[in-house]
């Protein structure tokens, strides 16, 4: 009796080593993983559940709840399915990811915009609207440079020339270049007058045209 009461004892001992085991295995594969894998217009990527939640109003965030409020499907691999550029979110992805803006020169970022805006990330929408306010700046952006026009006129017409030279003209050099044909016994000297303008030069457009004033010391210049 004795030994069948051992027996019995020792049975005991090991079904309940097996259940306890058998739960604890059960716990384990029924963690939730903290990887997720996304596939992104035919793209996967491979992120955490930390990554997709620093924003908890994004559609990330809510796309991997527990009980989620959207009806996405899954793909063969238990990737989340969602219809979008796969190219432009991997930039998304990198600012949830270390909350800064990296993405290619080849990318335009009205493109990252629209992505931004799609999965709701408030903060990434108002960085690429400030990349987008500056990048136009920029474009924008007007450079002056230095305009030189080499005029020919007598010793009569050289004072009257320099003194009503205006509209942001100024005198930059006076070269004498002799005479070039006689009247009588006068020499008529002629000159090069040589003047400059500061014009502005777009960067996003066709050069300035020149003022009437401009146009008309244009027209003397060009007797060279």
């Amino acid at each position: 009796m004795a030994e069948t009461a051992k027996n019995k004892t020792e049975n005991c001992d090991c079904a309940t080593a097996t259940k306890h085991t058998s739960i604890q295995h059960s716990e384990e594969n029924g963690r939730r993983s903290e990887w997720i894998k996304l596939n992104v217009g035919g793209t996967v990527f491979m992120t955490t559940r930390t990554t997709l939640s620093k924003d908890s109003n994004s559609f990330l965030f809510r796309l991997i709840q527990d009980e989620p409020d959207l009806n996405t499907d899954k793909d063969n691999n238990g990737a989340y399915l969602i219809d979008r550029d796969g190219t432009y979110f991997g930039p998304v992805l990198n600012y949830l990811r270390h909350g800064k803006l990296v993405y290619n020169k080849d990318l335009a970022e009205e493109g990252i915009l629209e992505e931004a805006e799609f999965y709701n990330i408030t903060d990434l929408i108002k960085l690429v609207k400030e990349k987008i306010r500056e990048r136009d700046a920029k474009q924008n952006q007007t450079y002056m440079k230095n305009v030189y026009r080499v005029l020919q006129c007598s010793e009569e017409e050289l004072t009257q020339m320099v003194s009503t030279m205006s509209d942001g003209w100024k005198f930059e050099q006076l070269i004498n270049i002799g005479s070039q044909y006689n009247y009588g016994s006068e020499d008529h000297v002629e000159f090069l007058c040589v003047v400059s303008k500061e014009c502005p030069n777009s960067l996003n457009g066709p050069e300035a045209e020149p003022s009437d004033r401009a146009k008309v010391l244009q027209q003397k210049g060009s007797r060279m």
